[in-house]
This record gives structure tokens, sequence and C-alpha cells, in this order.
């Protein structure tokens, strides 16, 4: 292969660019307004949800979460210790503190049990975060349960999960209120941006308001509520609506390119590959988990090919041991400590080993083989 083969890069074509140049020349006001909403509109339909607002990233979709159900400074909210620092942060954003729960083994998500004995018996709790890691899922039914018995708030960060379903139901509307991402990365993207979506109407016009500052209604200035200005621009959302006609597209050749990779890494002993638990999954990225990660990155580098390691656990993470954030009780949170506490074993274990391999939808099948065929190049090596 002579081209580079980048881990990730958006994918656009002269749909998004004959759009955009459309909505300019016929006056486009730029800033939010009705191509913003025709882009909520199906994105609601896609999920079938009630409600989508747009706004300007993820981790502000998920801070104004928070705020739409009222957590403030002081609040615990649970978060799994495996997830990007923005899980966290929106929390941290409005003074609440949260709290690091290991993952299961088996989806990499929330491991429920630990999270049930944390709501039990800390009161303080007011949301539970549930990342759906690279769209995977566990028993999110339990979960819901668990924080309606306890009157906790269930917040689906499902950031990268666009596209996937688990048991016929689109994730990011098993909980009170779900999240995605249109980051570049993202199996669709407007360079940045985010959605909230939710079926409660009162959670909803609450949103409404506080991402317009907590004004009262558009075109005045009276504010009822704390606000902030997370407002989408009409380009993006141009650029969104050509997207999602692509989805459906790109939903299956992620099944694709996912099929393809498992078919020639299966028999490699040296790799462990989670395999689907539910028909409706498709992956955000490829990931496979090995050893002499290090090596095999910089390989593959030499080789044309780009990767990723998986986040690192957010107990691991220097920003949370530095600022009094992580006060490193047994309530679930960390001491920054990945030594042997073993407080989080499944995340730090796996978080050591994970790798996200190429995975654009303008990837082609000979570019999969040839990635495939280097990492089993690299491992007989070894043998």
């Amino acid at each position: 292969m002579n081209k580079f083969i980048n881990q990730m890069e958006p994918n656009y074509d002269n749909k998004e660019a004959d759009a955009c140049f459309n909505y300019m020349k016929n006056g486009g006001w730029v800033t939010e307004f009705k191509k913003t909403r025709e882009f909520e509109k199906m994105i609601t339909k896609y999920t079938d949800s009630q409600y989508c607002h747009i706004v300007n990233n993820g981790t502000i979709a998920l801070s104004i979460a928070l705020l739409s159900i009222g957590i403030k400074p002081g609040d615990k909210v649970i978060v799994p210790n495996l997830t990007i620092t923005a899980t966290p942060n929106s929390a941290i954003l409005l003074g609440a503190q949260p709290i690091f729960v290991d993952v299961e083994k088996d989806t990499l998500c929330l491991n429920i049990e630990k999270t049930k004995q944390l709501i039990e018996n800390d009161r303080t709790i007011k949301a539970v975060i549930h990342v759906s890691l690279n769209t995977r899922c566990n028993d999110i039914l339990s979960l819901k349960n668990i924080c309606e018995q306890h009157n906790v708030f269930l917040i689906e960060d499902s950031a990268q999960s666009l596209g996937s379903f688990y048991k016929g139901k689109h994730l990011g509307t098993y909980g009170d209120i779900g999240i995605f991402s249109f980051s570049s990365p993202k199996i669709i993207s407007t360079g940045q941006g985010g959605a909230i979506i939710t079926n409660n109407k009162d959670i909803s016009d609450k949103i409404i308001k506080i991402k317009n500052f907590g004004r009262i209604a558009g075109g005045t200035d009276v504010c009822d509520i704390f606000g902030i200005n997370s407002k989408f621009t009409d380009i993006q959302a141009v650029i969104g609506i050509e997207q999602m006609k692509k989805l459906e597209y790109r939903v299956q050749r992620m099944k694709e390119m996912w099929d393809l990779y498992v078919s020639l890494l299966i028999d490699n002993k040296n790799i462990v590959i989670f395999k689907p638990n539910d028909d409706g999954w498709i992956p955000w990225f490829i990931d496979i988990y090995i050893e002499n990660r290090a090596n095999l990155i910089e390989f593959l580098k030499t080789n044309g090919i780009g990767t990723r390691p998986i986040y690192p656990t957010l107990n691991s993470q220097p920003v949370y041991n530095s600022d009094g954030n992580s006060d490193g009780n047994s309530d679930g949170n960390s001491d920054g400590n990945s030594d042997g506490s073993n407080e989080f074993p499944v995340s730090e274990s796996f978080s050591k080993r994970g790798l996200w391999l190429p995975s654009s939808t303008k990837l082609i099948n000979d570019e999969i083989v040839y990635i495939c065929s280097t990492i089993n190049s690299f491992y007989s090596r070894l043998s």
C-alpha cells in the first residue's frame, strides 16, 4: 500500500459541498434556524424518540442533560471507569462529583451490580451515566429499573452509538436522556456537534431554555433559569442532513467491515475480539485486545497503517488525581493508583490492551485485507 491508512477520517463528498453552496447562495443566515430543526427531526425519526435538540458538541450535550435534571454542585454522578474524559468532565463542569465504577468484562459497559450497591448505600448519588463504549450495551433495562426504584436519573452517553440498536431500541432511548456526538470520527459528522434526545416533554422544554442562555422564549432577553449559549449552526445542519441520508449505507458498511476484519483475525490466538451481543450492534471503531500493543502500533505505523489505543482508565488520569475531584474513598472514586488496589481490574486490564484499528467507512476491502495480513505477520514473527 502506497497510501497511509488513517485510523479514522470523516467521509464527505460533493453532496455536502453542493448543499452548503446552495444554502449560502440562497441567503442562509448560517446561525441555528430551519435547517437545524430539519436535522433534529431526522434524528428523532431515526431513533424513534420524541424530542431532539442539537448543540455544539457532545460534552456540552452531557452537561446540558445533567443541568436539565437539576444536577448541582456537590451531587454525585456515577461514571464508568473506561470512557473518554468528556463523560466525567460534563459533571465536573457543573460542580458535581463523578464516581468511577468498573466495567463488565463481556461488554466493557458500566458494572451494574457495583452501581446498584453504590446507589443503595449513598443517597447523594443523583444520576448514572451509562456509556455504550464502542456502541456495546449490557443489561440496561436492569440498570433503568434500579435507577427508577431509587429516583436516580439515567443518562446515556451514546456519543459513539448513532445507528446502533439493543433489543430493538436505538441506544440513547433507554435512559431519561441520551446524547450523540457528530465530531469527525463519528459515523456521521458535522465537524463538531452533539444531539440530546428524550421522551420527557418537561426535560425537553428545559433543554430549549438552557441552550439559549436560559431565555423564557426566543426573541427576548428575559431569563428564568440558568443557561448557556450552546446553539448549533444551520450550515453544520446542512452537512448533517446530507450525512443522515447516508447513514443506512454506513451502518451496513460497518457490519461488512467488521465481518471481514473478524474473518481475517479470528484464528490469531494473540488477539481477543469481542463478539456482538445483539443483532442491532455495529462498531464505532474496529477494536482488538492484545499483548505487545506498543510494538504492534509501531510496526503498523512503519507499514503505513494508523491505529489508536483505547482510552486510558479514568482513575489513572493525572487530571483526576491533582485537583481534588477524586478523593480515594471506597465509594467508587479512584485514588489514582493503578498498582494493585484493584478497584478497577476489568477496565485496567482491557485499557492496557485495547487498540482501535482503521475504521473509516471510506476503507475498501483490499485495505482491510492488507491491515489484517500485516497484523498477522507481526505476531508470526514473535512465535
